[in-house]
Protein backbone atom coordinates (compact mmCIF):
# COMPACT_ATOMS: atom_id res chain seq x y z
CA UNK A 1 0.00 0.00 0.00
CA UNK A 2 1.40 2.99 -0.79
CA UNK A 3 2.29 5.92 1.77
CA UNK A 4 -0.38 9.33 1.48
CA UNK A 5 2.49 11.85 0.16
CA UNK A 6 1.22 14.69 2.64
CA UNK A 7 1.34 12.44 5.39
CA UNK A 8 5.45 12.43 5.25
CA UNK A 9 5.49 16.16 5.58
CA UNK A 10 4.83 18.15 9.03
CA UNK A 11 4.58 20.73 5.76
CA UNK A 12 4.29 19.01 2.70
CA UNK A 13 6.87 20.36 -0.21
CA UNK A 14 4.06 20.73 -2.45
CA UNK A 15 2.59 23.20 -0.40
CA UNK A 16 5.61 25.44 -1.44
CA UNK A 17 5.85 24.62 -5.18
CA UNK A 18 2.23 25.42 -5.21
CA UNK A 19 3.00 29.27 -3.55
CA UNK A 20 5.71 29.45 -5.75
CA UNK A 21 4.24 28.71 -8.87
CA UNK A 22 1.42 31.36 -7.76
CA UNK A 23 4.75 33.40 -7.80
CA UNK A 24 5.54 32.31 -11.43
CA UNK A 25 1.74 33.08 -12.75
CA UNK A 26 1.95 36.39 -11.03
CA UNK A 27 5.00 37.07 -13.19
CA UNK A 28 3.83 36.22 -16.11
CA UNK A 29 0.88 38.65 -15.87
CA UNK A 30 3.18 41.75 -15.22
CA UNK A 31 5.58 40.13 -18.00
CA UNK A 32 2.12 40.62 -20.08
CA UNK A 33 2.16 44.12 -19.12
CA UNK A 34 5.31 44.68 -20.05
CA UNK A 35 5.35 43.41 -23.39
CA UNK A 36 2.40 45.67 -24.32
CA UNK A 37 4.21 48.32 -23.00
CA UNK A 38 7.30 47.93 -24.98
CA UNK A 39 5.57 47.19 -28.31
CA UNK A 40 3.39 50.11 -27.77
CA UNK A 41 6.33 52.48 -27.69
CA UNK A 42 4.04 54.85 -26.25
CA UNK A 43 4.21 53.71 -22.22
CA UNK A 44 5.66 54.83 -19.11
CA UNK A 45 5.68 52.06 -16.68
CA UNK A 46 8.18 50.09 -18.42
CA UNK A 47 10.98 50.21 -15.53
CA UNK A 48 8.31 49.81 -12.45
CA UNK A 49 6.74 46.72 -14.71
CA UNK A 50 10.29 45.22 -14.91
CA UNK A 51 11.67 45.72 -11.00
CA UNK A 52 8.13 44.28 -10.16
CA UNK A 53 9.28 41.48 -11.77
CA UNK A 54 12.74 41.32 -10.37
CA UNK A 55 10.86 41.65 -6.46
CA UNK A 56 8.60 38.64 -7.55
CA UNK A 57 11.32 36.87 -8.70
CA UNK A 58 13.29 37.73 -5.36
CA UNK A 59 10.31 36.49 -3.67
CA UNK A 60 10.21 33.34 -5.71
CA UNK A 61 13.55 32.79 -5.11
CA UNK A 62 12.78 32.56 -0.92
CA UNK A 63 9.70 29.67 -1.14
CA UNK A 64 12.59 28.06 -3.46
CA UNK A 65 15.06 27.87 -0.71
CA UNK A 66 12.40 27.11 2.14
CA UNK A 67 11.41 24.30 -0.31
CA UNK A 68 14.91 23.21 -0.58
CA UNK A 69 15.42 23.47 3.13
CA UNK A 70 12.55 21.90 4.84
CA UNK A 71 12.62 17.95 3.32
CA UNK A 72 13.74 16.03 5.60
CA UNK A 73 16.50 13.61 4.71
CA UNK A 74 16.00 9.76 4.72
CA UNK A 75 12.58 10.56 5.16
CA UNK A 76 10.81 7.76 2.67
CA UNK A 77 8.82 9.21 -0.03
CA UNK A 78 6.88 7.79 -3.06
CA UNK A 79 8.20 10.77 -4.99
CA UNK A 80 12.46 11.30 -4.57
CA UNK A 81 13.07 14.61 -3.30
CA UNK A 82 15.81 15.13 -6.51
CA UNK A 83 12.65 14.72 -8.77
CA UNK A 84 11.10 17.54 -6.64
CA UNK A 85 14.22 19.52 -6.86
CA UNK A 86 14.06 19.05 -11.17
CA UNK A 87 11.22 20.14 -11.00
CA UNK A 88 11.31 23.54 -8.94
CA UNK A 89 14.52 24.06 -11.05
CA UNK A 90 12.30 24.23 -14.45
CA UNK A 91 9.66 26.18 -12.98
CA UNK A 92 12.21 28.70 -11.41
CA UNK A 93 13.55 28.95 -15.55
CA UNK A 94 10.09 30.56 -15.94
CA UNK A 95 11.13 33.13 -13.53
CA UNK A 96 14.30 33.53 -14.73
CA UNK A 97 13.65 33.88 -18.56
CA UNK A 98 10.93 36.33 -17.84
CA UNK A 99 13.50 38.47 -16.17
CA UNK A 100 16.44 38.04 -18.95
CA UNK A 101 13.67 39.27 -21.15
CA UNK A 102 12.41 42.30 -19.42
CA UNK A 103 16.34 43.30 -19.12
CA UNK A 104 17.24 42.47 -22.71
CA UNK A 105 14.25 44.63 -23.76
CA UNK A 106 15.28 47.66 -21.17
CA UNK A 107 18.85 47.43 -23.00
CA UNK A 108 17.62 49.52 -26.01
CA UNK A 109 17.34 53.35 -25.64
CA UNK A 110 14.71 53.21 -28.08
CA UNK A 111 11.80 50.62 -27.21
CA UNK A 112 9.31 49.19 -29.17
CA UNK A 113 8.85 46.57 -32.00
CA UNK A 114 8.57 47.24 -35.66
CA UNK A 115 5.19 47.24 -36.20
CA UNK A 116 4.74 44.30 -38.77
CA UNK A 117 5.63 41.92 -36.40
CA UNK A 118 3.68 43.59 -33.44
CA UNK A 119 1.04 40.75 -33.85
CA UNK A 120 2.80 38.24 -33.98
CA UNK A 121 5.02 39.43 -30.64
CA UNK A 122 1.64 39.33 -29.23
CA UNK A 123 1.06 35.94 -30.38
CA UNK A 124 4.45 34.34 -28.73
CA UNK A 125 3.69 36.33 -25.93
CA UNK A 126 -0.33 34.35 -25.64
CA UNK A 127 1.11 31.22 -26.24
CA UNK A 128 3.89 31.32 -23.40
CA UNK A 129 1.51 33.01 -20.76
CA UNK A 130 -1.39 30.21 -20.82
CA UNK A 131 1.36 27.57 -20.51
CA UNK A 132 2.71 29.45 -17.27
CA UNK A 133 -0.54 29.88 -16.19
CA UNK A 134 -1.38 25.83 -16.44
CA UNK A 135 1.50 25.36 -14.11
CA UNK A 136 -0.35 26.64 -11.17
CA UNK A 137 -3.39 24.59 -12.05
CA UNK A 138 -1.14 21.40 -12.57
CA UNK A 139 0.39 21.89 -8.81
CA UNK A 140 -2.85 22.28 -7.50
CA UNK A 141 -4.34 18.77 -9.40
CA UNK A 142 -0.85 17.09 -8.37
CA UNK A 143 -1.77 18.14 -4.58
CA UNK A 144 -4.87 15.89 -4.94
CA UNK A 145 -3.26 13.44 -6.79
CA UNK A 146 -0.64 12.82 -4.27
CA UNK A 147 -3.21 12.82 -1.83
CA UNK A 148 -5.09 9.72 -2.66
CA UNK A 149 -3.00 8.36 -5.77
CA UNK A 150 -6.20 8.28 -7.60
CA UNK A 151 -6.07 7.31 -11.46
CA UNK A 152 -8.61 9.97 -12.27
CA UNK A 153 -6.60 12.46 -10.46
CA UNK A 154 -4.01 11.09 -12.29
CA UNK A 155 -5.77 11.38 -16.11
CA UNK A 156 -6.54 15.44 -15.05
CA UNK A 157 -2.58 16.16 -14.09
CA UNK A 158 -1.41 14.42 -17.67
CA UNK A 159 -4.06 16.58 -20.18
CA UNK A 160 -2.74 19.34 -18.46
CA UNK A 161 0.55 18.57 -18.99
CA UNK A 162 -0.08 17.81 -22.60
CA UNK A 163 -2.11 21.11 -22.93
CA UNK A 164 1.24 22.73 -21.81
CA UNK A 165 3.38 20.85 -24.40
CA UNK A 166 0.58 21.89 -26.93
CA UNK A 167 0.92 25.61 -25.60
CA UNK A 168 4.70 25.18 -25.73
CA UNK A 169 4.89 23.83 -29.59
CA UNK A 170 2.70 26.82 -30.51
CA UNK A 171 5.32 29.10 -29.00
CA UNK A 172 7.60 27.49 -31.36
CA UNK A 173 5.92 28.24 -33.74
CA UNK A 174 5.61 32.08 -33.20
CA UNK A 175 9.38 32.25 -32.70
CA UNK A 176 9.83 31.05 -35.70
CA UNK A 177 7.39 33.53 -37.97
CA UNK A 178 9.01 35.97 -36.17
CA UNK A 179 12.55 35.39 -37.00
CA UNK A 180 11.27 34.90 -40.79
CA UNK A 181 10.03 38.05 -41.13
CA UNK A 182 12.64 39.81 -38.99
CA UNK A 183 15.25 38.61 -41.57
CA UNK A 184 13.32 39.46 -45.02
CA UNK A 185 12.50 43.23 -43.15
CA UNK A 186 14.12 46.40 -44.30
CA UNK A 187 15.50 46.86 -41.05
CA UNK A 188 18.63 47.78 -39.32
CA UNK A 189 21.06 45.18 -37.88
CA UNK A 190 20.87 46.05 -34.28
CA UNK A 191 17.13 45.91 -34.48
CA UNK A 192 17.70 42.36 -35.91
CA UNK A 193 19.30 40.69 -33.22
CA UNK A 194 17.73 42.28 -30.81
CA UNK A 195 14.55 40.93 -32.27
CA UNK A 196 15.76 37.60 -32.80
CA UNK A 197 17.11 37.74 -29.23
CA UNK A 198 13.91 38.97 -28.01
CA UNK A 199 11.88 36.03 -29.75
CA UNK A 200 14.43 33.10 -28.35
CA UNK A 201 14.61 34.33 -24.66
CA UNK A 202 10.60 34.34 -24.59
CA UNK A 203 9.95 31.17 -26.50
CA UNK A 204 12.54 29.51 -23.87
CA UNK A 205 9.85 30.96 -20.95
CA UNK A 206 7.18 27.80 -22.37
CA UNK A 207 10.29 25.43 -22.94
CA UNK A 208 10.73 26.05 -19.20
CA UNK A 209 7.35 25.86 -18.46
CA UNK A 210 6.63 22.20 -20.77
CA UNK A 211 10.31 21.09 -18.86
CA UNK A 212 8.28 21.73 -15.71
CA UNK A 213 5.20 19.97 -17.46
CA UNK A 214 7.39 16.83 -18.47
CA UNK A 215 9.20 16.36 -14.64
CA UNK A 216 5.41 16.51 -12.90
CA UNK A 217 4.81 13.66 -15.35
CA UNK A 218 7.78 11.76 -14.31
CA UNK A 219 6.13 12.25 -10.28
CA UNK A 220 2.67 11.02 -11.34
CA UNK A 221 4.30 7.92 -13.39
CA UNK A 222 3.26 4.19 -12.23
Amino acid sequence: MRIPFFSLFITSPFDGIQEHAEKVKECAWTFQQAIECHVSDKCQTFEDLRQQVIQLESEADAIKRRIRGHIPKGTLMPVDKFQIFRYLREQDGVLDAVEEAMNWMSYRSDPGIPPDLEKEFFLLVDATIEPIEELARMVAEARKYFKSFSEKQRIVVKSIIRNIRQKEHEADKAEEIIKKKIFNMPADPVTVFHVVRLAEIIGSIADHAENAGDMMRAMVAK
